[in-house]
């Protein structure tokens, strides 16, 4: 089940409000982690074991927690946390990495001749595995450090790890962040509003342009790299790179409307990125959440900007590659942010400060070269597909259809102007100065009814990042 359903709009969201506020204050927690099981089992019926394999993991860590807690060794208390975290990440490598690797090594053992060959097997992933193991492992650790206390109850924990706005594709929430709100939060009609207006504004950014600009990227893939034209190239590429902002956008939009509904305040996860001036800055801008998790519990313990930090760097792009996705063409983005990062610290970032349209114009041409590695996992196309991009290296003999790009830019015009001028922050500013007048709320009416016509034509299609 994904936000941007008739399903979830008609069915599931008001069940679940009306049940959530006709329940006493002391039951909602339950409401919330029943209902949120449902939305999971909603989406992985086809392999019911991945609820059961989500309601062990959090015992898992429940446990582990809770012994962590009762000790005061330092040693045993170490012991428990390398318990519960080799439970989650195996869970992950298992599910996301196993097949990857095995597959690898396969083809490294035929190359040598070794005459060694693994059973390689890809399993389905389960939905929101990656994000939901950061966030209880981040629990878990949190408790090693005495940052938090460990929970009492399996039913808050359970409601913490399986929220159902953010339990799919984040923003990655810790448990310091909402400890107190799963204890006691406020509900109020302003709260209710103010989370709807978030998710219809979340929602149109998805379906009116995500959706949109994504059947562009689509058509494109489906024409064959070999045979689009160079303009045609970057106009497929930058509507990549509109796609994969508002449908994540979107979502987080959408996930904090439901939080605030329901009375949470989660962390924002972006905050305008396409108008940084270099890659440093974007990834301060770009699913933050995932940022602060690297940082804080990978690169501050690696020791930071204190020791070794480039290597520390490099560690924490790998991982970071590799948990978006068990493909070589992940590991290639990791190393190319790194490098891209690298050289702004050796001096590229005086020089965009001194000059930042140059920073600008640079991030222009690298931020969808770097979602081109991250979009086409087949490496051989990406080479195919630079060339389209770069044709004074050479092209390939395959037919170029002659005025591709005037079809195709035609057709899709008005939407890629609107991802362009919402990239820039302006019509959030806009709304926010007339939030609550009648013809805001005019206007986001429209747009909520515009979504719900473009579903029922069928553009609903499934968030980028839940295969992650």
């Amino acid at each position: 089940m994904v936000f941007s359903s008739l399903t979830f709009l008609f069915y599931f969201l008001p069940a679940f409000l009306l049940l959530y506020f006709l329940t006493p204050v002391s039951w909602k927690n339950a409401v919330v982690f029943i209902a949120s099981l449902v939305f999971y089992y909603y989406g992985v019926k086809e392999h019911p074991f991945y609820l059961v394999l989500m309601l062990i993991s959090i015992l898992v860590n429940y446990m582990a927690a809770r012994l962590i807690d009762r000790c005061r060794n330092r040693r045993e208390r170490g012991i428990w946390l390398t318990a519960g975290l080799s439970w989650n990440l195996g869970c992950l490598f298992v599910f996301k990495y196993l097949g990857f690797l095995t597959e690898n090594v396969n083809r490294l053992s035929d190359s040598l001749g070794a005459g060694i060959s693994f059973p390689c097997v890809r399993l389905v992933l389960p939905i929101g595995i990656s994000f939901y193991t950061f966030q209880i492992s981040s629990y878990l650790i949190d408790v090693y450090r005495k940052k938090v206390t460990s929970e009492r109850s399996y039913l808050t924990l359970g409601t913490y790890l399986c929220m159902f706005p953010q339990l799919i594709a984040g923003p990655i929430v810790t448990y310091s962040h909402v400890q107190d709100q799963l204890q006691e939060r406020s509900h109020s009609f302003r709260n209710l509003e103010d989370g709807l207006r978030e998710f219809t504004i979340g929602l149109s950014l998805k379906v009116l342009i995500a959706n949109r600009t994504g059947s562009l990227w689509t058509q494109i893939s489906a024409i064959g790299y070999e045979s689009i034209s160079c303009p045609l190239a970057w106009l497929g590429i930058l509507a990549y790179t509109f796609q994969i902002y508002f449908d994540f956008y979107g979502y987080s939009l959408m996930a904090k409307g439901l939080g605030r509904m329901m009375g949470f305040d989660f962390p924002d996860n972006f905050h305008n990125p396409y108008l940084s001036r270099s890659m440093t800055e974007f990834w301060r801008r770009w699913h933050m959440t995932l940022g602060g998790w690297f940082r804080e519990y990978v690169y501050i313990p690696l020791g930071g900007n204190r020791s070794h930090p480039y290597r520390n760097l490099f560690i924490v792009w790998m991982l970071t590659g590799l948990w978006h996705g068990a493909g070589w063409n992940f590991v290639l983005w990791g190393v190319s942010l790194f490098t891209l990062i690298f050289l702004e610290k050796c001096g590229l970032l005086k020089l965009f400060d001194k000059v930042p349209v140059l920073g600008h114009l640079y991030m222009f041409a690298v931020i969808p070269l770097s979602w081109l590695l991250f979009a086409v996992t087949d490496v051989g196309q990406i080479g195919i597909y630079l060339s389209r991009l770069f044709p004074f290296f050479g092209l390939s003999g395959e037919t170029v259809f002659r005025g591709d790009f005037l079809k195709y830019g035609t057709a899709y015009l008005g939407s890629m102007i609107a991802a362009l001028v919402c990239c820039t922050g302006i019509p959030r500013k806009l709304y926010e100065s007339v939030k609550y007048t009648f013809p805001a709320t005019c206007g986001l009416l429209v747009l909520f009814w515009w979504c719900v016509y473009c579903m029922y034509l069928g553009m609903d299609d499934p968030f980028l990042y839940y295969q992650f």
